[in-house]
């Protein structure tokens, strides 16, 4: 479904991402672990647009969408959910969900959409009339992912969605990334949790400086000297 080759990524002339190649089946929940500036979301972002990319290639179900405006990457099923979620704090959550829907012109499909959203995540369904910007981080957290999947993605990705939130609310926007794959939905999950995106992706790469340093079937890499030593302190 989505293939990176070779990807190269500089922010002012300094390299950020070197080679970096990385596929996605459909179906797969695929996670990319690294420490804090590895430059996971530069690779997030690289994919949909959203970073100049001065090397190697993207293609998405077959299309190259190297360079393609964002708003055409989105149009083509491929939705990003940013690591600083980007509500919109003076609306109402359900305001935020219906501009996630902005390109379906079908109502009925509108509200389908909103149903299966609100039945995700109950909380949201109780407070959907409250100011977006009022609520908790993880309540907002999990409004940026229900927004992400109002327009029937192809696939999610997800740019660090446990970062800053309190243990509970770790714990639930986890389980949601466990039912999404349950339910075979396509999910590219960028994690600094690297445990928890390990246990729940069924293959992975380890970026590390800019480049992938390891890749495999994730359970082999939870399990791996490297990786244990590397990331989990074991």
């Amino acid at each position: 479904m989505l293939e990176v080759k070779d990807l190269v990524v500089r922010y002012s002339g300094l390299p950020v991402l070197q080679g970096v190649s990385i596929s996605v089946q459909e179906g797969q929940t695929i996670s990319v672990v690294g420490s804090n500036g590895a430059g996971k979301s530069t690779l997030l972002k690289a994919i949909m647009g959203a970073a100049r990319v001065t090397g190697g290639s993207i293609s998405f179900q077959g299309r190259d969408i190297t360079r393609l405006r964002t708003e055409l990457i989105v149009r083509q099923g491929l939705i990003y959910v940013p690591e600083d979620r980007k509500i919109f704090k003076p609306l109402s959550v359900e305001e935020n969900l219906l501009l996630g829907a902005y390109s379906i012109n079908d109502e009925a499909e509108k509200k389908r959409n909103l149903d299966y959203v609100y039945s995700l995540f109950p909380r949201l369904a109780e407070r959907r009339s409250q100011i977006a910007g009022s609520m908790s981080g993880g309540e907002q957290q999990m409004l940026a992912i229900g927004r992400g999947l109002m327009s029937n993605p192809k696939l999610l990705m997800l740019d660090e969605p446990s970062l800053g939130l309190a243990p509970l609310m770790v714990a639930e926007v986890f389980d949601t990334v466990r039912k999404l794959r349950k339910e075979g939905r396509t999910v590219l999950l960028v994690e600094q949790n690297v445990r928890e995106a390990l246990e729940l992706s069924d293959y992975a790469y380890v970026l590390q400086t800019g480049r992938i340093r390891h890749e495999g079937d994730s359970k082999e890499l939870l399990n791996s000297d490297l990786v244990r030593q590397a990331f989990l302190g074991m």
